[in-house]
């Protein structure tokens, strides 16, 4: 029998605070690990990755790699790599970029859309949907592996959330 893992809640005001969550989420995936960052256009996804490399050391722009698919960071503390798949239209092109290139373990992937890249991606460490709540936003995640567990109750704890039941 598959066990299913807990799943956490928080919510979010305001742009400075979905970084600051972001920041945390990048302080809980020291190993690396695959994230897959689920939500709506405008939700915030890219503002979440901001946190998660700045968490990293990276002190430059964070665009949103809308038209390159994905953009590579090499920072302090090793390979973020942030994907943006909402204009891929197949997931083959994903073949094309060489993405099984990126999915070293030790670097963190970020994937935003991973649904348009369904059997060209690695199954995820952890999901995390970000959705709209009244004028902010309700992040949710929860663990796909061993490794996100690790990267859930990590995150868990540095927001001070517990997990929610059914």
């Amino acid at each position: 029998m598959k066990s299913v893992q807990p799943l956490y809640k928080y919510e979010v005001h305001d742009e400075q605070t979905m970084v600051d969550t972001g920041y945390a989420l990048g302080k809980s995936c020291a190993e690396g690990g695959v994230v897959f960052l689920l939500g709506g256009l405008g939700m915030g996804k890219t503002t979440m990755a901001r946190g998660v490399l700045a968490a990293f050391g990276h002190k430059g722009r964070v665009k949103s790699p809308t038209y390159t698919l994905v953009e590579p960071y090499e920072t302090e503390r090793g390979l973020v790599y942030h994907f943006d798949l909402y204009r891929l239209s197949d997931p083959e092109e994903l073949e094309y970029l060489g993405i099984r290139d990126y999915f070293d373990p030790a670097a963190l992937c970020l994937i935003e859309w991973p649904a348009r890249g369904k059997g060209a991606l690695p199954k995820p460490d952890l999901e995390l949907t970000i959705s709209l709540a009244g004028e902010g936003r309700c992040l949710q995640w929860q663990a796909c592996s061993q490794r996100g567990i690790s990267i859930a109750q990590q995150l868990a704890k540095q927001l001070n959330v517990s997990a929610i039941t059914a």
